[in-house]
C-alpha cells in the first residue's frame, strides 16, 4: 500500500511539473497593435495612472499592485505601496526595483513614450491602453484580464458594468437636455469642458445628455462660448465654490442653467478617471438628467 501511495505521489508531482513545462506564455495585441507577450502570470504588477489601478484592482488583483503613480487615491489598499512617478515623469530605477512582471501604461505625460523601450530592454512586458470612449474602458478591463491570466474575471466584471449602462440608457429620457460639463479653469480665463469626442464627454452623454457644444475640438474655451451655447445644464466637475466662484463672473447668470438652477456638480473621481468608477457617475448623473426632463 506505502508503495502504491509513494507511485501516485510520484505521478502526481510529475504531472504538476508538465503542466508547468507546457504552460503557454499570454499573447495578446494592445490598444496600439503592438504584441506583448508575458511569459507567466504576472504575480507583481506596476500600473502607470490611476485609471490603470483601478482597473487591477476592479479584477480583485490590489494584491499584486506593487507600485503606483503619485497621484492614486484609490483604492485605499495599494496607497501604501512604493510611488515610482509624478506629475514631472517616472522613474525607470523605481519602477525597475519593484521588479515588476507587468506595467500598465497610457500615453498620457509621455508615459509610454518613457518607459516602453527601457522596459522592454529589461525584458518587462508593457501594455498600453487607451480611454477614448466609455466602450474602450470596458475593453481595458478584458485586456487587463487576459494580461493577469484572469480573462474569465475580466470578461464577468466588463458585462456586469455594461449591465449597468444598458439599464441607464433604456431609462434615458426622450428629450435629451443640453449639457455642458467645465472640467477645470486657467489662468488666462478659459474654461476647461468636457469633449463630445472625450471619454468624459462620451460619459455624459451615455448619461442622457447632449453636447451643447457638439462642434468643440478644443477642450480649452472661452466663456462667451459657453455662454453662447446656453446649455439647459451645467456641471461642474470639481469643488462647490469653484462653481460659485465661476457662476459669480459678469455673464454667466444670463446662462438658462444658472438662470433655471440648473447647475450641478460632479464628482472628478467619476469622469475624469477612466476607469470603472465612472460607471457610478454615469448612474448618478443619469438621475440628475431624468429629474431636470421631468415635466
Amino acid at each position: 500500500m506505502r508503495r502504491l501511495l509513494l507511485k501516485g505521489l510520484v505521478l502526481s508531482l510529475l504531472a504538476i511539473a508538465v503542466t508547468a513545462v507546457v504552460a503557454e506564455p499570454i499573447r495578446l495585441t494592445d490598444a496600439l497593435g503592438r504584441a506583448v507577450e508575458i511569459a507567466r502570470t504576472p504575480e507583481r504588477i506596476v500600473p502607470i495612472f490611476a485609471s490603470n489601478t483601478e482597473l487591477v484592482a476592479a479584477l480583485g488583483l490590489a494584491d499584486r499592485v506593487v507600485g503606483i503613480e503619485a497621484y492614486t487615491r484609490y483604492p485605499p489598499e495599494v496607497l501604501d505601496r512604493p510611488q515610482v512617478g509624478g506629475r514631472l515623469g517616472f522613474s525607470v530605477d523605481a519602477i525597475v526595483a519593484q521588479r515588476p512582471e507587468l506595467l500598465i501604461v497610457t500615453p498620457s505625460r509621455q508615459a509610454m513614450h518613457l518607459l516602453i523601450e527601457p522596459m522592454t530592454r529589461l525584458g518587462i512586458p508593457v501594455i498600453v491602453l487607451l480611454s477614448r470612449s466609455v466602450a474602450e474602458v470596458m475593453a481595458n478591463l478584458r485586456v487587463v484580464g487576459r494580461a493577469t491570466g484572469q480573462p474569465e474575471r475580466g470578461e464577468t466584471v466588463a458585462k456586469a458594468l455594461e449591465a449597468r449602462l444598458a439599464a441607464v440608457d433604456a431609462a434615458a429620457p426622450a428629450k435629451r437636455p443640453r449639457v455642458v460639463m467645465i472640467t477645470g479653469r486657467l489662468g488666462n480665463g478659459l474654461v476647461l469642458v468636457a469633449r463630445a469626442d472625450s471619454y468624459t464627454g462620451d460619459a455624459m452623454v451615455k448619461a442622457g445628455g447632449r453636447h451643447a457644444l457638439e462642434r468643440t475640438v478644443v477642450a480649452q474655451v472661452s466663456p462667451e462660448a459657453v455662454i453662447a451655447a446656453d446649455p439647459d445644464i451645467l456641471l461642474f466637475a470639481g469643488r462647490k465654490d469653484e462653481l460659485d466662484a465661476l457662476i459669480a463672473q459678469p455673464g454667466w447668470r444670463l446662462l438658462r442653467a444658472v438662470r433655471t438652477g440648473n447647475t450641478h456638480l460632479v464628482a472628478r473621481a467619476e469622469f475624469l478617471i477612466p476607469g470603472p468608477r465612472t460607471v457610478n457617475g454615469i448612474e448618478k448623473l443619469a438621475a440628475l438628467l431624468r429629474r431636470a426632463a421631468a415635466p
